[in-house]
């Protein structure tokens, strides 16, 4: 019975590693037939080529566009390229007057016209807000609750523009986890859902705005400051300031003057009523929604309320360019082929094939019939791994760079380490005297220790890796980091396993000399030697070396530890002084 239970064990990890590996494939096959998978991982730019577009930026009017516009223009792309869900785009300036995006493949209609598009800010009022998070269809409103309007809006704040339609909008709006799809632009003239990003400070929140009230082109300037205290010192808490055109003042007046009545109606506290917040935002994206604490009528509004200098100047940036009626004019566009081409990726996948192929050899040559364990664990992990990258490229659009095939390169010897742990604990045990099935699972408990460490720390490399790197570099390590997910998978429910049943097979249980676990070649000493003797802690160094002429303890010479051939050494200096005492006293 002792030798059912890892028996048993041992084939229910492998069904688990069957069933992960079926669903993957499964998953991968369904969106293959839906139409919107490939079997083939999605290639980046460097390896399959895409299309470039020289952009123009200019500013509504016919002005001009400075530097620093045009790095902020930058940033409005590759936020908008980001947000549309494309990946491993690069967007640059080229003689401090044109923006050049390439892209992966071929850009949808609707990639290009999100890329054209002027930035959209605006100030809506705020009507209703809540948490970030979707709400459950259990814990939705029903349909006889829904609201239903009285009367036809009289301003941007009346609750009549909260239809049915817009409130169940609301209940299902996730902003915890965005679509990557993009919208069509709102309508100004109506109500908009939409989301504050989760900050540092504070998790996502989403809103139901008004119509817009205030334009961004009302905006004529933004700064940012530490703010003063009522005597006039300068406190330590920074503040964004707004200054609007005549028009805008104008309007900004009236809208204060409404929302400033809500924030009294709710007592003055902070959050008793959303009513009173006015929401920023870009691109149909809230970037703050600030309270009304008071009438502003010179035009002049100050936003405080927690931030930090870089979060100051960062909303004061978005307030200044954003606000920018910058619109983008395609003045060439190309296809482009793979940066490294073709030949580069053959001969990446070249040195990865004969890196596989000596990894292979050696452990054939080191351990025999059991390296072919090694070989079977090699093609479960990197099978993990090819699917795991296809089913990504097809659900997160990610894109396998010639970084990322260097981290799949790596990843080889990484994994073929982990297994080379394992059966080295299990070498030991049986030079101890014991027998394979008891050396199989203690060396097991020996080695997991040892193996999660390692790729505990490979995967804390790869993860400070990904998010302090940019461009390729973060396909290297994230490439790294899953194969350390998919290493651990395999070792657990492959490699262990399998040893398990092997350990209860003629071939190895009785250690034949191609099996690798041959105690004799390994040197190993039996605890009961015969005779009444039991092996002592020196008997298995000291018969090592003076034997060494045989093949069996050559072997076992060789896989002694350094603390162990030290042993030895000195067993021979001690025996060598014995008999020349002997001698000297004969």
């Amino acid at each position: 019975m002792a030798r059912t239970g890892p028996k048993n064990r041992a084939v229910r990890s492998l069904v688990w590693l069957g069933v992960i590996l079926a669903v993957m494939t499964a998953v991968l096959a369904g969106g293959v037939v839906a139409g919107q998978a490939s079997w083939a991982p999605k290639l980046a730019l460097d390896l399959e080529g895409g299309t470039q577009m020289i952009l123009a930026p200019k500013v509504e009017g016919g002005s001009g566009i400075n530097e620093e516009q045009l790095n902020q223009a930058v940033a409005i792309i590759r936020q908008r390229v980001d947000g549309s869900g494309v990946a491993e785009a690069e967007i640059s300036t080229q003689s401090g007057r044109n923006v050049v995006v390439s892209l992966p493949g071929t850009p949808s209609k609707e990639t290009r016209a999100l890329i054209q598009a002027s930035a959209d800010m605006n100030f809506r009022p705020v009507l209703q807000a809540g948490p970030g998070a979707v709400v459950p269809p259990e814990s939705r409103t029903p349909e006889d609750q829904l609201p239903k309007p009285a009367a036809e809006p009289t301003n941007s704040s009346d609750d009549n523009w909260i239809t049915a339609e817009v409130y169940k909008k609301f209940e299902a709006l996730d902003c915890d986890n965005p679509s990557q799809d993009k919208q069509e632009r709102s309508d100004p003239a109506k109500p908009l859902v939409t989301c504050e990003p989760a900050s540092a400070n504070s998790p996502a929140i989403k809103y139901i705005l008004g119509p817009v009230e205030v334009k961004g082109s009302n905006i004529s300037g933004s700064s940012f400051q530490l703010q003063r205290g009522a005597q006039g010192a300068v406190t330590n808490e920074w503040a964004v300031n707004i200054q609007f055109d005549d028009e805008g003042t104008s309007k900004f007046k009236q809208v204060t003057e409404r929302l400033y009545q809500f924030y009294v109606s709710g007592g003055g506290q902070s959050g008793s009523n959303p009513k009173a917040q006015f929401a920023i935002v870009l691109d149909d994206q809230v970037i703050s929604a600030p309270r009304s604490l008071a009438v502003i009528t010179d035009g002049r509004p100050q936003i405080t309320g927690g931030f930090t200098e870089q979060s100051a100047k960062a909303l004061s940036d978005q307030l200044r360019f954003g606000a920018l009626p910058i619109s983008f004019e395609i003045q060439s566009e190309q296809q482009i082929s793979a940066t490294l081409g073709g030949e580069q990726l053959r001969m990446g996948m070249l040195a990865g094939l004969i890196g596989l192929l000596l990894v292979v050899i050696y452990s054939l040559f080191q351990y025999r019939a059991l390296g072919f364990v090694t070989v079977a664990s090699l093609l479960v992990a990197g099978a993990l791994t090819y699917l795991a990258i296809a089913i990504l490229g097809w659900t997160e659009n990610y894109r396998l760079s010639l970084a990322g095939v260097a981290g799949l390169i790596v990843a080889i010897g990484q994994t073929a380490d982990s297994f080379i742990v394992y059966f080295e604990r299990i070498r030991d045990e049986l030079r101890e005297g014991r027998g394979l099935v008891s050396a199989v699972d203690n060396g097991w408990k020996r080695a997991k220790r040892t193996i999660l460490a390692s790729k505990a720390v490979n995967l804390l490399a790869a993860v400070v890796l990904y998010f302090v790197a940019v461009g390729n570099v973060r396909g290297f390590a994230f490439t790294l980091g899953l194969t350390a997910i998919a290493d651990l998978i395999v070792v657990f429910l492959f490699t262990h396993p399998t040893l398990q049943l092997l350990a209860r097979t003629k071939f190895f249980a009785e250690g034949h000399r191609f099996s690798g676990l041959d105690p004799k070649q390994l040197g190993a000493v039996p605890l009961y030697r015969g005779a009444g003797r039991v092996r002592a802690p020196e008997d298995k160094p000291t018969v090592a070396v003076r034997a060494k002429n045989t093949g069996a303890s050559a072997e076992a010479e060789r896989r002694m530890t350094i603390a162990e051939r030290r042993l030895a050494e000195r067993q021979d200096q001690l025996a060598g002084s014995s008999k020349s005492a002997s001698k000297e006293g004969k």
